[in-house]
């Protein structure tokens, strides 16, 4: 077969490229950008190749979950460890151990909401109630029944939606309150009365290496640890309770498995920047910067939107945006030019979510990257359309 081409045919243009790029064009939702002013010289390595039983390892892992708690301002009621499988590992950790004492409620408007509803309802068998919502949107949280345990994403990283507050958590529950914060906490203030499990890495707002998870139990999860035996059997790296009590050295840096110092290290850059930027209200803040910026983008471009179109329910750090027209194609074919011009790495939206743009805001990217970042999506679409 011969291709033929019309005499007046004519090809579209090329877009200019702009002239400025972003200097640190990082914006992936994990693993996220790296605190500005990071290099791996600046890490200190006195606790590498020893032993992380070793009286060095010990006081950098407690120095680790303290300074931690000090930029969360987590209570002294609620204990802080470091476990094994990133923020996977220390969900599944808290369910496997936790869960079977009462009914659950799993809430899904996610990816990784949905994830946790698999691992209740076909894993442990435990036919939870399912409370759905669709990608961009949350479900109605006055319905959740809080006689049962609860389980939710602070933070929709695929989706771009979030839980506004925590005031639809009741301070006189009955169940067990397990959040799912990887990227939620270092960016939005959180009630921790109303929180009884909560989970995390350091791969998201921190930038830091994975691999580590964090758990934070409260006191009614510590309770439910010490009377409730788990009907089902427990990996070794699930294991929190020793000779019926909580094996409190978990919570001091004795961690269950071996961890990499290397990673701990470089938390430790992350959380002494942050505290370097007044601790948890200045990373807020520069959080929050970074979304108005990218949020007047959006709005100066027709053929840009958010998926979550209720902006008290909107991410202000994995920022998912729509595309007009857009297919999973040409968004692969969008971010694909922008990587390939090193203006943008990794904007692709999640594979399970609508096909769009996701477009990390994290206080480890910098407000001007954001706003250099304008003219490069102008580009990518321009000429992602002319092809």
């Amino acid at each position: 077969m011969t291709d033929i081409t019309a005499a007046d045919a004519t090809l579209a243009p090329a877009a200019a490229k702009p002239a400025t790029k972003p200097a640190r064009p990082y914006f992936s939702s994990g693993p996220c950008a790296k605190p500005p002013g990071w290099s791996a010289d600046k890490l200190s390595a006195e606790s590498l190749g020893r032993s992380h039983r070793a009286k060095i390892g010990k006081t950098r892992l407690a120095y680790c979950i303290d300074l931690m708690r000090e930029l969360l301002n987590l209570p002294e009621t609620h204990r802080i460890g470091i476990v094994p499988g990133s923020d996977t590992g220390a969900f599944e950790m808290a369910m496997w151990t936790m869960l079977g004492a009462r009914p659950v409620t799993t809430l899904a408007w996610e990816s990784f909401g949905e994830g946790w509803v698999t691992d209740a309802a076909k894993q442990l068998k435990l036919d939870p109630t399912i409370v759905r919502a669709d990608y961009g949107q949350l479900p109605d949280l006055g319905t959740v029944d809080f006689s049962n345990d609860v389980l939710f994403t602070w933070n929709g990283t695929t989706s771009g939606v979030r839980v506004p507050n925590a005031d639809w958590i009741p301070a006189d529950r009955q169940g067990l309150t397990f959040a799912d914060a990887t990227s939620a906490v270092f960016a939005y203030e959180i009630d921790w009365t109303k929180i009884d499990v909560a989970t995390f890495s350091w791969q998201k707002v921190l930038g830091g290496e994975g691999g580590h998870g964090v758990l934070i139990l409260g006191p009614r999860a510590v309770e439910r640890l010490e009377t409730h035996t788990p009907a089902w059997p427990l990996p070794k790296v699930f294991r929190l309770m020793a000779k019926g009590k909580l094996a409190e050295g978990i919570f001091k840096g004795e961690t269950i498995n071996t961890p990499s110092m290397l990673a701990v290290e470089d938390a430790i850059f992350a959380l002494e920047w942050g505290k370097s930027l007044g601790g948890l209200n200045g990373l807020i803040a520069r959080s929050n910067a970074n979304a108005a910026a990218l949020n007047k983008l959006v709005e100066e471009r027709d053929w840009l939107g958010h998926l979550a179109a209720d902006e008290a329910a909107r991410s202000t750090t994995s920022v998912c945006l729509t595309v007009e027209g857009a297919d999973e194609a040409f968004i692969k074919s969008f971010a694909a030019l922008l990587e390939k011009e090193g203006a943008a790495y990794d904007v692709a939206g999640y594979r399970d979510a609508p096909a769009g743009l996701r477009i990390w805001c994290g206080a480890t990217v910098e407000t001007a990257d954001i706003e250099a970042l304008g003219p490069w999506l102008d580009w990518a679409y321009a000429t992602a359309k002319a092809a």
